[in-house]
């Protein structure tokens, strides 16, 4: 007679809700929709191998070695920050526990009173001081919770982030807290590069054409083809991302974010000036790009206590004197777990010792003495 107990790990960021999905071991978080995502990497690879393919042995040769090296440094930085931005976490709000929801209704019930029938609620809003301005904190119907300030819920992905800029279909994930400076990085470090290889571009053309005439180097040259491919793709980057690189070093240098200059939160109406601003460019450059790295506000990465399905048998449950020894060696529970205690959640409660085990351990203690 034994009992049969089938366990099941669990991750804590298979239990997260919203629309992310998760990979390297809940490493790599990103959108469900990456299909942007991939055409960005396509068109970043692409323009770049054709320059190193074309362009750079012959600019290398007749004009300088340091020319491909740079592109490189600059390649290579910029797919650092792009897979930086793409696969952090941004910054998602854990949600609020059914408890905390609960508790966080009769609040909001016991301060708004009973509302008459056919009467519009109040809207669910806190104020809250920041820098002698108040600012209202708004309730997530979702997460359940008072958004904290310069948070927004992102509806493509389902989660409230802290300190929301946008969802960027190009990174494939939502822009906030924790990799908004990567993703101005990115932007900064893409327009130089696009900058760097148009220039270049047209330079080798030039060259060429000095040599043997426009026509004919396009006709003797394999090399000169993709240059009308180069200038297709580099001139619309030119001003799509070079425009969006200079929208961002305006909304750091006022200390905004592009979801408050869209709603036109600090526009100055009614009094209502930007209290994160410290009315200094360059402090609010260092306080967005060279501030503290923030901790991620989800589960980390560890595994939740096995879930155990103890079938029916009929063997005790706990072993006595006259169950087996091969029934006691069956008999047990050896959950296999790497979180620590604080890691586990709030929810989890350890199963409690019976009366029978707190008397046999006070008469071992008795009999040690």
């Amino acid at each position: 007679m034994s009992a049969v107990m089938i366990s099941r790990k669990v991750r804590k960021w298979e239990k997260l809700p919203g629309k992310n999905t998760f990979c390297c071991d809940g490493r790599v978080m990103m959108a469900r929709q990456k299909g942007v995502f991939y055409l960005t990497l396509f068109l970043i690879i692409g323009t770049c191998a054709l320059f190193f393919g074309f362009e750079c042995p012959y600019l290398a040769v007749h004009l300088s070695a340091a020319i491909p090296v740079f592109a490189a440094v600059l390649f290579l930085f910029v797919m650092a920050m792009l897979l930086r931005t793409s696969f952090s976490d941004p910054g998602v709000l854990p949600r609020a526990l059914p408890e905390e929801a609960t508790f966080i209704e009769m609040e909001i019930e016991a301060a708004n009173g009973n509302v008459p029938s056919g009467q519009r609620p109040p809207p669910r809003i806190r104020n809250i001081e920041i820098n002698n301005q108040i600012v209202k904190l708004k309730y997530c119907y979702t997460c359940k919770i008072f958004r904290p300030p310069r948070a927004s819920h992102c509806s493509i992905c389902d989660n409230c982030v802290d300190r929301f800029d946008h969802h960027c279909p190009w990174v494939g994930n939502c822009v906030g807290k924790r990799n908004y400076r990567y993703f101005y990085l990115f932007t900064l470090s893409l327009s130089l590069l696009t900058i760097y290889i148009f220039t270049f571009d047209i330079v080798h053309v030039v060259m060429r054409s000095v040599e043997d005439g426009f026509l004919s180097a396009l006709k003797e040259t394999p090399g000169t083809y993709p240059f009308f491919f180069f200038v297709l793709v580099c001139f619309f980057t030119l001003w799509s991302v070079v425009g969006l690189t200079g929208f961002h070093t305006y909304l750091i240098s006022l200390n905004q974010t592009t979801n408050e200059d869209i709603k036109g939160s600090w526009s100055g109406k009614n009094r209502v000036q930007n209290p994160y601003s410290h009315k200094n460019i360059f402090k609010n450059c260092c306080e967005v790009l060279c501030g503290p790295a923030y901790p991620r506000y989800g589960p980390r990465r560890c595994v939740l206590p096995q879930i155990f399905h103890v079938q029916k048998t009929t063997a005790p449950l706990i072993p006595n004197e006259h169950t087996p020894d091969d029934a006691k060696a069956s008999i047990g529970v050896s959950a296999e777990q790497s979180c620590s205690p604080e890691d586990l959640p709030p929810s989890f409660i350890p199963p409690l010792a019976s009366p029978e085990t707190d008397a046999e351990a006070s008469v071992a203690k008795d009999n040690s003495h």
